[in-house]
């Protein structure tokens, strides 16, 4: 279990990022691949993909490229933080992206790739 912070299911690939992320300048919202040099996500699309890492960083426009990815269709299918803040959750509530943080199992534990749902309405994550 986790705390909801934006509804709706999502389910997709997990992927996984030990570092925050700077949505503005940092994941080209026209094709969802992470741009930050030296990122460990840097190459990598997140559409698709139940994103979770722990806390984003930046600029206040980072949610308005959460919202642009949505837009784009190369938005993430869920989105789990370990400590959500306002650029990260305001951008999945206005993006329409289920999101929740405070997950009780660190994600660590769940093998990157594993399929996993995310419901932002009851804060379940579900490992397939």
């Amino acid at each position: 279990m986790a705390r909801g912070i934006s509804g709706g299911k999502g389910t997709g690939e997990l992927l996984v990022s030990g570092e925050a992320i700077s949505f503005l300048s940092g994941v080209d919202p026209e094709t969802g691949i992470v741009i930050e040099s030296g990122h460990p996500l840097e190459g990598k699309s997140i559409g698709g993909k139940v994103l979770a890492f722990p806390h984003g960083k930046g600029s206040t426009v980072g949610s308005y490229i959460i919202y642009a990815l949505r837009r784009n269709g190369k938005a993430p299918s869920a989105i789990i933080n370990i400590e959500a803040e306002t650029i990260i959750a305001v951008g999945a509530i206005i993006a329409d992206i289920p999101m929740v943080d405070k997950p009780e199992k660190p994600i660590s534990e769940i093998p990157d790739g594993s399929v996993v749902t995310v419901n932002g309405d009851t804060g379940e994550i579900i490992v397939e």
